[in-house]
Order: structure tokens, then C-alpha cells, then sequence
């Protein structure tokens, strides 16, 4: 076969690699279609004529300047590390080159080189690859794309699962083909306290544990995908029916070890937990924007219910909420409403009845107790419910008890446990409500969900509401 100059540039322009080709003067003369997309380039006339140092893409251009007049002299050079500033970030690349001859007289060089800075960040990071080529091989989507992609540009450096920007356009490729599909959002709960206790080699850990997890729980079924920072995407085209998607989260919230799970780091461990919003194309949302706006809406709505939770957009329960309404409830906001109402009751039992609709809303329970000076156990809004809790006291070392499960509480105070077993006693928040060092009374919070983990900002609440109420007579 001919070596035509059509044949040429297919060739060429068909390749991965970024290919360029210069004069004895090293300015450039043609780039292949890689190069101009890798440089974000509609043409090579921006370049034609110009040096590297005239488009000014190296901080330090004097190695590239010294390794091309090596190359010109007649010496080529082989997979040379070094550093290119691409759309005002620096980049890592390795290039190859060697020299163009007319006859024995050197006229050029011919060039190519290949991005390998998620592929350093991936060892720096001592990330994982969940993903490989056979599996993404499976979904048109990647099918199309893989033998003209580099692998490591599609997943992401530090979990392996996929980049935040191949995840999102496979969800639009399912959209464009009418492919049904759940949509949920992942977000690892309070990981900033991990970060900050153990080190961002510890929340690096965390993250990679649950990615690897969720991955190979979901094989099959769909593909993972990080969004940024500790949330996490699920594409997953099987579970799209209101059973079966109830089914998958349930177990994946109970016996899959995906999450509730103990992450040992060098330094200590952590028990993991994490909030879900999901919702599905066609059934809840029609587009793109739509189904994004769905998820998130229904973590947030996770969050406000305690966290450690997985929320299912359902139309008809879920149509009217709105973000900004959830998200009105600041600090502030909640002490002075908490205040207003206190204001003017003279009995602990008027002020707790006056509270009671905002501790409902705000900390998501059902019904709130409280304990007052005669050791009985009464309900805000059941005037018929008392209760013997004698040893509440023994739970109560610290001003506040928080727990995820009852196991303490039976243990520790089982008259109290006893008298609220029948009102579905999972989890538990309680504040002393004290004036100096005179207990009075307690207030108590209950949820049937076992698992929930209570908020900083909730224990803040309750701890303000319990000095308020000390004021009692």
C-alpha cells in the first residue's frame, strides 16, 4: 500500500496520543486532531509558526527548549517526564520525539506526548481502580468511547469508581436513549469529623472503602460514580420499581457492609454511616436537571431526618417540599422561636406543650417526653401517658446522652427503657434539665429508626431548651 497523504493524516488523527511535527527552528508546522482537543484548539492555525515558549506553555520552558535541540542534533528521545500548562493548570505529560530528515540533512522534529496526571495523582493518593475496561465495556455508552479514551480520564484518581464528569454523561446517554434508570446520591456522614480527627488519610480510606463497596454491591445493576468531596453518584438500571427500589436500599442499609460499617485507620477507626436521595427516570423526572433536582432534595431531606438514612422520592409525598423550606431553620432562628414561646407560661407542662410543635418539626420526632421532678415519665402531647423512669439518672452522668441504639439504655436505666419500650425506643437524645447543680427534670427525645445519628447543631437545640425550662418554678 501507497503511503498517501490522506492515509497519512488518518493515521495521525486517529491516534490517542497528542502528535506534533516542528521545523529545524522549532516552530510548529501541524498537530494531529488529539493535540487540538487536548489544548481545547478549533484549528492548528493558532499555533502554526509559533514555539512552545510563544504560546507559553511551560512554567520553566528551558528543558523542553534544551531536550528539542538535543532531538534537532540528531539524538531521539524516549518517554521524557515533564510539565505543561493546560487551560491554567498544570499538567503532567511524557513525551517522545526524534528527528525529521530530507535525505541525511535534519530539517525537523516529529513529536507526541500523553497526559499522566491523574495517573500520578492516583499513586500519590493511593487510590484503587474499581473499574476496568471489560466492565464499563457493558454499557453502550462506554462501549462507544473506550478504545479512544484513557481509562484513568475516566475514573476517578482517588476511588476508582467514575469521574464526576463520565458519570453525569452516562446518565445523559440514558436520558437520550429513554433507558429507565434510579438516580441516588451518596453522602458519607459527618466525614469532615474524620478529616479533622484522624487525617485526610483516614477520610481518604473512608472514601475508598464505601466506593469499593457500593461498586461491587451494585455490580450488575449499575455504575458508581464520585460527585466531589464525600458524595458519592448510583446509576443503576435494574432497581426502578417503587418494590424493588425499596427492596435494594433497605438492604443495603442493613446486611450488604456497604455502609454501618467500622473502618479501621493507622491512627484509630470510625463507624461509617451515610444519607441517600434517590428518585428514577421516566417515573419522577423527564430530564436531566429535573431527576438531579430530585436527589438532591431528597438527601437533604435525609439529613433533616437524622442522617444514616436513605430518602425515595415519591410523588405524592413529596411533590410540595422544597429545599429553602428545609433549610429554614437556622440556629438562631430556632432559639428565639423557642424563647417567644416560652415567654409568659408559668408551668413546665404549658411551656413543654408550647414547644412541642417546633422540637417536632425541627428534630423530626415524633412525640416529645419529659421528665420533672417527681421521676415520672409524661408525653407533650398525650396528657394520659406517665411512666415510672427512677433510674434515668444512672444514663445521665453528662448533661447530654446521645445514642444510636438502646442497648445502653436497657443496660443502664431499664425502668426508663421499659416505660418508653412501647413508643418504639431505637434511638435517644436527652438533656438534664438542671439549675446549677440541681437536677430538676429531663427532656427526651425518641425515634423508632435505630441507627440515626443526632447533630451537633440538634444536641445544641435541646441542651438550650433544657436551660430555658430550668428557670421553671
Amino acid at each position: 500500500m501507497e503511503m498517501t497523504v490522506e492515509l497519512f493524516d488518518n493515521i495521525i488523527n486517529t491516534s490517542q496520543d497528542c502528535v506534533f511535527w516542528k521545523d529545524k527552528d522549532r516552530r510548529f508546522l501541524g498537530v494531529n486532531q488529539a493535540f487540538l482537543d487536548y489544548y481545547g484548539f478549533e484549528s492548528e492555525d493558532v499555533l502554526i509558526g509559533k514555539t512552545d515558549e510563544d504560546m507559553g506553555w511551560h512554567s520553566d520552558p528551558e528543558p523542553f527548549m534544551q531536550d528539542e535541540l538535543r532531538v534537532l542534533s540528531g539524538v531521539s528521545t524516549y518517554k521524557v517526564q515533564g510539565k505543561c500548562i493546560i487551560k491554567g493548570e498544570e499538567r503532567d505529560i511524557i513525551a517522545s520525539k526524534r528527528p525529521l530528515y530530507d535525505g541525511d540533512r535534519i530539517v525537523g522534529l516529529v513529536g507526541s506526548f500523553v497526559d499522566i496526571t491523574d495517573v500520578l495523582r492516583r499513586k500519590e493518593a493511593k487510590g484503587q481502580e474499581v473499574y476496568t475496561i471489560e466492565k464499563l465495556r457493558k454499557y453502550s455508552f462506554f462501549d462507544k468511547i473506550i478504545d479512544g479514551i484513557s481509562l484513568d480520564e475516566i475514573l476517578d484518581p482517588l476511588t476508582g469508581v467514575l469521574s464526576r464528569s463520565y458519570a453525569v454523561q452516562f446518565v445523559r446517554s440514558l436520558i437520550a436513549e429513554k433507558i429507565p434508570f434510579t438516580y441516588s446520591m451518596l453522602d458519607l456522614d459527618n466525614f469532615k469529623y474524620i478529616n479533622d480527627t484522624y487525617g485526610h488519610g483516614a477520610g481518604d480510606k473512608a472514601l475508598m472503602t464505601v466506593s469499593a463497596k457500593l461498586a461491587e454491591y451494585t455490580e450488575g445493576h449499575g455504575l458508581v460514580g464520585r460527585f466531589g468531596g464525600d458524595e458519592l453518584l448510583l446509576i443503576d438500571l435494574d432497581n426502578t420499581t417503587s418494590e424493588s427500589k425499596s427492596t435494594f436500599f433497605k438492604r443495603l442499609y442493613t446486611d450488604s457492609g456497604v455502609v454501618r460499617i467500622n473502618v479501621e485507620f493507622e491512627n484509630g477507626s470510625s463507624y461509617i454511616t451515610a444519607t441517600t436521595g434517590a428518585a428514577s427516570y421516566p417515573e419522577d423526572a423527564s430530564n436531566f436537571d429535573k431527576i438531579f433536582e430530585l436527589i438532591d432534595k431528597m438527601l437533604y431531606l435525609g439529613k433533616r431526618k437524622g442522617r444514616n438514612c436513605y430518602s425515595i422520592y415519591n410523588h405524592k409525598e413529596h411533590k410540595d417540599i422544597e429545599i429553602t423550606k428545609l433549610a429554614n431553620h437556622g440556629m438562631f432562628t430556632t432559639m428565639k422561636r423557642l424563647r417567644e414561646e416560652i415567654e409568659g407560661k408559668d408551668s413546665i407542662e404549658e411551656k413543654i406543650k408550647a414547644v412541642n410543635p417546633i422540637l417536632l418539626e425541627i428534630l423530626q420526632i415524633s412525640a416529645l417526653y419529659y421528665i420533672w421532678k417527681d421521676g415520672k415519665i409524661r408525653c407533650a402531647g398525650d396528657d394520659s401517658f406517665e411512666a415510672p423512669a427512677d433510674d434515668i439518672g444512672n444514663l445521665m452522668i453528662d448533661d447530654m446522652f446521645t445514642d444510636r441504639s438502646p442497648e445502653k439504655v436497657k443496660k443502664e436505666s431499664p425502668i426508663f427503657y421499659s416505660s418508653l419500650q412501647d413508643k418504639g425506643f431505637e434511638s435517644g437524645m436527652i438533656s438534664k434539665i438542671r439549675s446549677n447543680d440541681c437536677v430538676l427534670g429531663y427532656l427526651i427525645c425518641v425515634v423508632t429508626r435505630s441507627q440515626r445519628i443526632w447533630q451537633e447543631n440538634e444536641c445544641a437545640v435541646m441542651y438550650y431548651l433544657a436551660q430555658l425550662l430550668a428557670d421553671t418554678k
